[in-house]
């Protein structure tokens, strides 16, 4: 719903935030930032007086200069401020493609001027293949930058409107006709930061085009559309076998699959494709094959190795899982690219009418009240492979607990304290060429040490075992947590113990000749590996969350036995809901960010309720949450979440919309906040979803 716009970010000097947009255009790796919106304002009394505000938007129709010169006369008229008019706007909408920043100056009175700005700062002529190119981006973008649901990124980017960039089935039709034109361009647009190297199937075009289609339930135009790709690349059956297997088509997605593997038998899409399913049926025997296959396919890929690592957790072999995920290839994190914007003068964001609900403008009570062990947790700060790496060791570690995956980690890799003892009794040489990978592939032990290294470490994880020793000293001595749960804690959680790593091996604390031979040199280590200095470093990281999540449990059980209330902020209940979910304790995640809730409105932890309440079929519970998160939404300026877009649809598909919009119509809340989610009820009976029929 375009009205008039709300936020102003109000420049020091006007115009610098233009030109912060042109001086980051060199910088920019892939989709670039979210659209900028510049309008000059005059005062009415003084005719010389001038100032300068911005904001950033996602989702206008991007297809010509006339559609965003539309927008920018949507913000001429401001019925709150008598005192300026706005003299002129300027819309800059980036092209990914062709790295250039489209440009549609509008003067009020006056004509409308588009061009684009080219990396060095020149102006060239904006043509129609410009804008093809320049409206497939901004759909994407719309995509990328939305929020789930959780506030993340909502809070990430001050001052951004986010609107459906795809609100009717014809201009679907103008999305997909475009994305068929530019697929085989969709590799220039860069990728996940899962994927090493993009291609024609992993890029972020093809990432924007699934999340649609799911977020829709339009399987049968993703069909369509990838039927016709795949006459011109068998490579594209991977895209449009995940769709039919989304879209209940079985049959027909595992005939493809076998025709497309029979041609391509190397190619690892297709390969994670047949695994996955695999995976879905149980049959992880066979999804065993596929996974190894995929990993010869591409072994520089994360994603294959990670896929094997899941197979052999589903299989239990705990030693075998390990030893894959010591293999991945890491790769240093890139975050989108975010607008770079100098500091501003002052920033209006007035509250839309419409999203008033008294229980999520409450606020924040003790929400800087924060216990300093909960903001060292390093793995809330995990993204991309590390994450992921991160999310298997967890897996690991809640079925078969912490002990035994320490002893497990013990068998597979050298530890240093055994290391040091053995290098200082040993002088025999031996050899042997076998490593991490391959024995993770072949399924069965075999001598040698993995001799390679691969730090893909991020920032933030360099602590050394002293750093590490100092920082547990200082939480539990600290008075927000009781000594006698620390105390359990510690004797109920062992730390863990380092391992040897490969650079340690090849340090210059030991002989270059000797630590060149380090597998044949030492008899003791036939059946181990190094660990890799990520791993070790995780193993570190996960050690303080369960300690930490011990320290909780302890004290929650102490209040209730006594009777008395244990209390925490909003925000350390927060924290608490996503280490539990971390560590795979979902009930515990859920009670903390009930409580939560009970102390102030969280978007964090409503979603949170919310996966529970899905998971568990309780329709009115599930709607009650979203007409709240969606009010919240509303209230930041954001008209589209795709998370909660598709939430929206499966509880039609199950409930009817009829069902669905009595539910919301029953609610007793301001009908301004219920019509929120009607629009989004609305949409998917546009799109004719199932069970929006009747």
């Amino acid at each position: 719903m375009l009205n008039q716009d709300p936020i102003r970010i109000v420049e020091e000097e006007i115009d610098t935030a233009v030109e912060s947009r042109n001086d980051s255009l060199p910088t920019l790796r892939e989709l670039g930032p979210p659209d900028l919106v510049h309008l000059v304002k005059q005062s009415v009394k003084s005719g010389n007086k001038q100032s300068g505000v911005y904001h950033h938007v996602t989702g206008i129709d991007a297809s010509s200069s006339a559609s965003l010169a539309a927008y920018v006369n949507t913000l001429i008229y401001t019925p709150n401020d008598k005192t300026s008019k706005i003299i002129s706007g300027l819309y800059c909408c980036y092209n990914a493609f062709s790295r250039l920043d489209m440009r549609v100056d509008v003067k009020i009175p006056g004509g409308v001027e588009s061009y684009c700005i080219d990396e060095r700062g020149d102006k060239r002529v904006a043509s129609d293949a410009l804008w093809m190119e320049t409206f497939l981006c901004a759909v994407l973008r719309a995509y990328a930058y939305a929020d789930d649901g959780s506030g993340d990124s909502i809070k990430k980017i001050i001052g951004v409107r986010r609107f459906d960039p795809i609100t009717s089935t014809e201009m679907e039709h103008k999305f997909l006709d475009a994305a068929e034109r530019l697929f085989f361009k969709g590799p220039q647009l860069g990728s996940e930061p899962e994927v090493q190297v993009p291609n024609n199937v992993s890029n972020h075009l093809t990432t924007g085009l699934i999340s649609y289609i799911h977020t829709t339930g339009r399987y049968t135009s993703g069909i369509n559309l990838f039927e016709k790709l795949r006459s011109r690349d068998t490579e594209v059956s991977s895209l449009l076998a995940r769709v039919m297997l989304s879209a209940d088509e079985e049959v027909q997605a595992v005939k493809l699959l076998h025709d497309a593997v029979s041609k391509l038998p190397m190619d690892y899409s297709l390969l994670d494709c047949q695994a996955n399913f695999c995976q879905s049926k149980g049959r992880l025997d066979w999804a065993l094959e596929c996974a190894k296959r995929g990993v010869t396919a591409a072994p520089s890929e994360f994603a294959t190795w990670a896929k094997l690592a899941e197979v052999y957790v589903g299989l239990e072999q705990w030693d075998l899982a390990l030893l894959t995920l010591n293999s991945c290839p890491m790769f240093t994190y890139q975050d989108k690219d975010l607008p770079r914007m100098p500091d501003p003068a002052r920033i209006l964001l007035p509250v839309m009418p419409e999203s008033i609900l008294d229980e999520i403008d409450d606020p924040p009570q003790n929400y800087d009240e924060v216990h300093p062990s909960l903001r060292k947790l390093h793995a809330a700060g995990y993204k991309g492979t590390f994450l992921k790496a991160y999310s298997i060791l967890t897996e690991v570690t809640a079925r078969i607990g912490w002990d035994q995956l320490l002893r497990i980690r013990s068998q597979v890799f050298v530890m240093e304290e055994e290391y040091r003892s053995e290098k200082q009794i040993t002088s025999v040489n031996q050899t042997s060429n076998a490593n991490a990978s391959t024995t993770a592939l072949r399924g069965t032990p075999s001598p040698g040490i993995n001799g390679t290294a691969s730090d893909g470490q991020p920032d933030g994880e360099t602590d050394s075992p002293a750093d590490d020793e100092e920082t547990l000293n200082e939480q539990q001595s600290s008075p927000g947590s009781p000594p006698d749960s620390a105390k359990i804690a510690d004797e109920s959680i062992e730390k863990p113990e380092h391992t040897i790593t490969s650079e340690v091996v090849k340090s210059g604390n030991d002989d270059p000749a000797d630590s060149s031979s380090a597998s044949s040199k030492y008899t003791q280590f036939h059946n181990k590996r190094l660990c890799e200095r990520w791993l070790d470093n995780l193993f570190m990281v996960l050690y303080e969350d369960l300690r930490i999540y011990t320290i909780w449990r302890s004290d929650m059980a102490q209040a209730q036995s006594k009777n008395s209330d244990y209390r925490k902020s909003a925000e350390e209940w927060e924290i608490l809901g996503e280490l539990a979910e971390r560590l795979h304790h979902f009930p515990e995640a859920v009670e903390a960010y009930q409580a939560c809730l009970r102390v102030r409105f969280s978007p964090k932890a409503m979603k949170g309720v919310l996966k529970m309440y899905e998971n568990q079929g309780r329709s009115g519970e599930t709607l009650q949450a979203m007409i709240r998160l969606i009010a919240w939404q509303y209230r930041w300026y954001s008209e589209f979440s795709p998370a909660l877009l598709r939430t929206v649809r499966k509880l039609i598909e199950t409930e009817g919309a009829v069902k669905v919009r009595s539910i919301v119509q029953a609610t007793s809340l301001p009908q301004p906040v219920l019509d929120l989610t009607h629009r989004y009820v609305e949409l998917c009976v546009a799109f004719r979803s199932s069970g929006s029929e009747a």
